[in-house]
């Protein structure tokens, strides 16, 4: 399976698991399975699982996301097992993200998430692109790495204020 259809079913993922959450931001705090990472969420999530390849191996990603207020909020993490395939695997989850949006990037910055993993390639950034339909859209990602896990969480669309953003983005701790 190639990376773009892949990762298109995983935003996909992300859009079916949005449906069944409220439209008001309810922020808790949410431990993936075997991820190593709390993150808060603005609303209840759904959380699955695909087979994908990435850098070159078939890895099992997790996606686990929700929408709320218009905005899909989620996160997937998957372990490649091989140090030396982390940055190729960011690598690939940004510049996937940028054709699958038929996006530019507006901003572009190093990421910081504390405990993670040193990355030329770890970098939070917006996007500015179109949904398949054609109107624009706006995604906020932060792509990252601990060890040999990889991890994009991502604000999708909407209109999030900047501090509904910055509690998402903040609130991602990797545990001890």
């Amino acid at each position: 399976m190639s990376l773009r259809p892949a990762l298109c079913a995983c935003v996909a993922g992300l859009a079916v698991l949005a449906g069944a959450c409220a439209p008001a931001l309810d922020w808790r705090e949410v431990r993936p399975d075997a991820a190593g990472l709390v993150i808060l969420l603005p609303c209840k999530p759904e959380q699955r699982s695909r087979q994908l390849a990435l850098a070159g191996r078939q890895v099992q990603m997790q996606v686990l996301g929700c929408t709320a207020e218009g905005t899909t909020w989620g996160l997937s993490t998957a372990d490649m097992a091989d140090p030396a395939l982390v940055g190729p695997a960011l690598a690939e989850l940004r510049a996937a993200r940028l054709r699958n949006l038929d996006g530019t990037e507006t901003v572009v910055k190093p990421a910081q998430v504390g405990g993670m993993t040193p990355q030329a390639q770890a970098v939070r950034s917006s996007i500015a692109g179109k949904r398949p339909d054609g109107t624009p859209v706006v995604d906020q990602s932060l792509l990252f790495a601990r060890g040999t896990r990889v991890f994009h969480a991502a604000a999708l669309g909407g209109e999030p204020s900047a501090q509904a953003t910055e509690t998402f983005f903040d609130g991602l701790k990797l545990q001890p």
